[in-house]
């Protein structure tokens, strides 16, 4: 279905007890340099949370919820069998409270928060889910491993289902706005941050919290920001998104009882903005609630890696293809990069699959030899490949001025002497390039391939195409299970 998505885009501080603390508070703190009292942004956040509705949602947004959900659930299924999901599995299994809800791809069963986590790590470690390109959030995760966990032990119908993932998705991303990029560049895991924000706002709406109690659940979620950035290449880097979405699901449940919180939690002087980052705008959170959507801007990604390295991924598949070009041709390859592409993936030697996702070298060798950039290319057997090493030596990125993070400018040159070029403004997988539903579909069924039976991807995928006529969303995750 084609979408215009374009066209969506349309407080102080506590008084100090003694004059000399006051005085010392003064002496470092300029009136030259003193902020604007905040807005009340966690209630006016609160408030719109709870004012949303299915039949306030935009068509085209609704629609880029459902590819959101399906997108989600092919990686939850892909990555249920990593490694990191089986030692999670185990480590977890033998304290886990009643089996309440079901894993994707597995048999096991598990009390909702460890199902929520586990889902959520399942859904990440493939590092192939969805991604806010604006703040590189990647929100379906912990907000959908929330509230699927959440419907298994309370019915709720494929619309409420939906609008709760859109205001989720919508929370985090606005939050994120307001942070980034400086909160980022100082270590967080910014999924891992602001992603409870949005499953405890998205699990208070199904739980029908009232406006204090949404209130309290975004501050339970302030206190819980959870992932750093040095744990990229790791296990531990999916554990950020499930954690987040453990801890909004908790931060839900407990302000749906009463537990208290601050009213400000998000925008005070010592809350969660102001203490993880040097950067607030309010604006982002508050501006053009229910007109514009950050949901909108989501999108997919064609490679199971960081996505800085797609524009090099899609311009090394290009060259390859529409001009001949084979690996053993190759004399050198020359990137033109922004800084961050070298920041976040600049592992020369990687040795394991996990650490080839932040390899730019990997990822152009392998791109060359494979012609693909799958979960298949980025497991530990490409990563040790002898072509792939070879070919990873010849490659060369050079921080340049001028060139995006969306982009890369490619020089290949040949033994021969001859050389190919490629510029890359804007990678498939984009907002500007997205991919189809068709695109979606066959993503999904690979990575369901050797997990599920074919009969039972294909019916678990269209019942997240139907997700708005589902009388229990529930249904998706009991039909996603092993044996199903």
């Amino acid at each position: 279905m084609s979408m215009n998505r374009r066209s969506l885009i349309g407080a102080a501080g506590l008084a100090l007890t003694t004059p000399a603390l006051r005085g010392a508070e003064a002496a470092d703190t300029p009136k030259s340099t003193a902020k604007a009292p905040a807005p009340p942004v966690t209630k006016i956040l609160a408030q719109w949370i709870l004012s949303s509705s299915y039949d306030t949602l935009p068509d085209p947004v609704r629609r880029e919820g459902v590819r959101s959900f399906l997108n989600w659930v092919g990686v939850a299924i892909g990555g249920s069998h990593h490694e990191t999901v089986d030692v999670a599995v185990s480590a977890l299994q033998p304290f886990s409270g009643p089996p309440q809800a079901g894993l994707f791809g597995r048999t096991e069963r598990f009390d909702i928060m460890n199902a929520a986590f586990l889902n959520g790590v399942a859904s990440h470690i493939f590092d192939f889910d969805d991604t806010h390109l604006k703040t590189i959030i990647h929100p379906a995760g912990p907000v959908a491993s929330a509230i699927l966990a959440y419907a298994e032990i309370k019915p709720v119908s494929g619309k409420d289902f939906l609008d709760a993932l859109v205001v989720g998705i919508e929370t985090e991303c606005r939050i994120g706005n307001a942070v980034y990029p400086n909160h980022y560049d100082a270590g967080w895991h910014i999924t891992g941050t602001c992603g409870p924000f949005g499953a405890a706002a998205a699990a208070g709406k199904l739980m029908g919290l009232t406006e204090q109690q949404m209130v309290y659940a975004l501050g339970l979620a302030a206190s819980q920001p959870v992932g750093l950035r040095e744990s990229f290449g790791s296990m531990n880097k999916s554990f950020n998104p499930g954690r987040a979405a453990s801890n909004g699901l908790f931060a839900a449940i407990l302000a749906s009882k009463g537990y208290t919180s601050s009213d400000g939690m998000i925008e005070a002087k010592r809350g969660w903005a102001n203490t993880i980052s040097t950067k607030q705008d309010w604006s982002e959170i508050t501006d053009g609630l229910g007109t514009r959507y950050e949901s909108a801007l989501n999108t997919y990604k064609p490679f199971a890696c960081g996505i800085v390295m797609h524009p090099t991924i899609d311009a090394a598949i290009q060259i390859r293809d529409a001009d001949h070009v084979a690996p053993e041709d190759i004399k050198r390859v020359d990137l033109k990069v922004h800084p961050l592409v070298l920041e976040l993936t600049g592992k020369t030697a990687p040795k394991t699959g996990l650490e080839g996702k932040f390899s730019i070298y990997h990822a152009a060798a392998v791109a060359f030899v494979e012609g693909a950039g799958g979960e298949k290319q980025f497991s530990d057997r490409a990563v040790n490949d002898p072509r792939v090493v070879a070919l990873r030596q010849k490659v060369v990125p050079v921080i340049t001025p001028g060139i995006d993070a969306a982009q890369v400018d490619m020089m290949v040159t040949l033994n021969d002497g001859r050389t190919v070029h490629r510029r890359i403004e804007h990678a498939i997988g984009s907002v500007e390039k997205p991919m189809s539903d068709q695109q979606l579909e066959a993503k999904f069924a690979d990575l369901a391939a050797g997990v599920l039976p074919e009969a039972q991807a294909k019916r678990v995928m269209q019942l997240c195409w139907s997700l708005p006529e589902l009388k229990d969303a529930g249904d998706v995750t009991r039909a996603g299970v092993q044996g199903a």
